[in-house]
């Protein structure tokens, strides 16, 4: 495992840096809702320099080695300026890898630009990490599919221009054989987005369709076939999604409140935060360990379901420290450990819950119980 990146990778971290020099105060990581449209011009920055397409294939406008994806949202978190958009990332690699050649010029130049965004459109009430049982349906009629039913806890969907939906196609009974992907234009008729607000101020949505139109050409890849699609573009985000050196900045920001409250010298303290800044460095590790599997041509996926449990977990260990050692002073709505601790709460259950990915681990890394 390679330990290191090399010059030109690390060069680019400069670059990356600087540039995020004049963005030191968007905090948009923790509080997009409340920051989008400066988190928009954000994105287009980034587009403007080529950075939302690192990782596509050359020929859209891409071909960098991962590391510099890594490195870049890396920075990114680090500086609290925004998470990596849905759209450039698992959309448009969906879309340059299974496109046809008129999706690919409509979609990809919006995308790379940061003009046009996306929320994901996958969870159902009934199905959140069990996607194959969905029930939200498209069924077609001519050239356009009509959609009826519901989606839950979308993540930026006030805000973001069109729905990459899954949605079945196919029987009840065929589960994951019979779905679907399809861009469902947010402003469509039918279309009703509904906040569902969170503990750390901001908010999730639900999404009902009632008879909503979609073009047939609107529909990526073939019909009943968005299973393996999917698959393979969570895997093309796997060194990303969960950036090591937001963790650290947390650690750093709950530490530099600990001083504040003159702790620097407690005996706690210090013994709490030396253990903490351990299991930070386990992060990292865990983190490079799946940039090191993607970059050796590996799916990653047992590597990326361990850094998702330790990452998130870390989150709310960081957190969590500053109530053991503060009391009440880390609980005064507006300080940024009291933020900490109520964004870390739902950490491990987005993006795939600990015990699903502890079960991957098991089954996928270790061999234990049934293999689905």
């Amino acid at each position: 495992m390679r330990f290191s990146f090399s010059a030109e990778e690390e060069a680019f971290r400069a670059e990356v840096v600087e540039f995020l020099a004049d963005y030191r105060d968007l905090d948009g990581f923790f509080l997009q809702g409340h920051r989008w449209q400066a988190v928009r011009d954000f994105f287009r920055a980034l587009g403007e320099r080529g950075w939302l397409s690192l990782g596509w294939p050359a020929q859209e406008g891409g071909g960098k080695p991962i590391a510099f994806e890594y490195i870049l949202w890396d920075e990114i978190a680090y500086a609290r300026a925004a998470r990596n958009p849905l759209a450039s990332g698992v959309v448009a690699k969906t879309i340059a890898r299974y496109g046809s050649d008129a999706q690919r010029a409509h979609w990809l130049p919006p995308i790379r630009s940061g003009d046009i965004h996306f929320c994901l459109a996958y969870s159902e009430p009934e199905a959140g990490s069990d996607l194959a049982s969905l029930r939200c349906r498209a069924e077609r009629r001519g050239d356009v599919y009509l959609v009826n039913g519901q989606k839950c806890w979308q993540s930026y969907a006030q805000d973001s221009d069109h729905l990459w939906l899954l949605c079945r196609t196919g029987a009840l009974e065929s589960r994951g054989r019979g779905l679907s992907l399809l861009i469902v234009d947010k402003a469509s008729p039918g279309v009703d987005v509904r906040p569902l607000p969170t503990l750390d101020g901001d908010q999730l949505n639900e999404v009902f369709f009632d008879g909503v139109e979609v073009p047939v050409d609107r529909r990526i890849g073939p019909e009943d076939g968005a299973w393996t699609i999917m698959g393979e573009a969570l895997a093309d985000e796997r060194h990303i999604q969960f950036p090591p050196k937001r963790v650290r900045r947390d650690l750093e920001e709950v530490a530099g409140w600990a001083r504040e409250q003159g702790l620097a010298a407690d005996p706690v303290a210090r013994a709490t935060f030396a253990n903490l800044a351990v299991q930070v460095l386990e992060v990292e590790m865990h983190a490079l360990r799946v940039l090191d599997a993607m970059q050796r041509g590996r799916s990653g996926a047992v590597e990326a379901a361990a850094n998702k449990v330790v990452h998130t977990v870390a989150c709310q260990r960081v957190a969590r420290a500053a109530l053991d050692l503060g009391g009440p002073e880390a609980l005064v709505h507006g300080t940024r450990p009291e933020l900490l601790w109520r964004q870390s709460l739902w950490e491990t259950i987005g993006g795939g819950t600990s015990e699903v990915m502890r079960g991957v681990v098991a089954r996928h890394g270790l061999g234990l119980g049934a293999r689905t």
